[in-house]
């Protein structure tokens, strides 16, 4: 398992909720993404001062049946899948949001 880090949703992508699926646009390319309820709940959770284990352990674990280690190895894998097109940035420390909007185009 990975040491603890944070995610934080990018403010530079555009994301709306319908039916309970997160349906979200990347800002490098326009490519449209589909969460599932899963994904959508870290997605939501995504504030920058929460781990994911954290996410995992208080939202993931008790919303739905899954086992801690096999639900932080999947949310894991899902936050760097969607930090590699720039949907949600990771660290090992927190992201205040201050950190976030630095560097956004005006």
């Amino acid at each position: 398992m990975k040491a603890t880090f944070y995610i934080a949703r990018n403010p530079a992508v555009a994301a709306r909720k319908f039916d309970g699926e997160m349906m979200i646009m990347s800002c490098r390319d326009s490519t449209l993404f589909t969460l599932d309820e899963i994904g959508t709940t870290i997605w939501e959770s995504a504030n920058g001062l929460v781990s994911l284990a954290e996410i995992v352990a208080s939202n993931i674990c008790t919303d739905f049946d899954v086992q801690y280690e096999r639900a932080l190895l999947d949310a894991e894998a899902f936050a760097e899948a969607l930090a590699e097109r720039g949907i949600v940035l990771i660290s090992s420390d927190p992201i205040p949001y201050s950190d976030l909007i630095v560097g956004l185009p005006a």
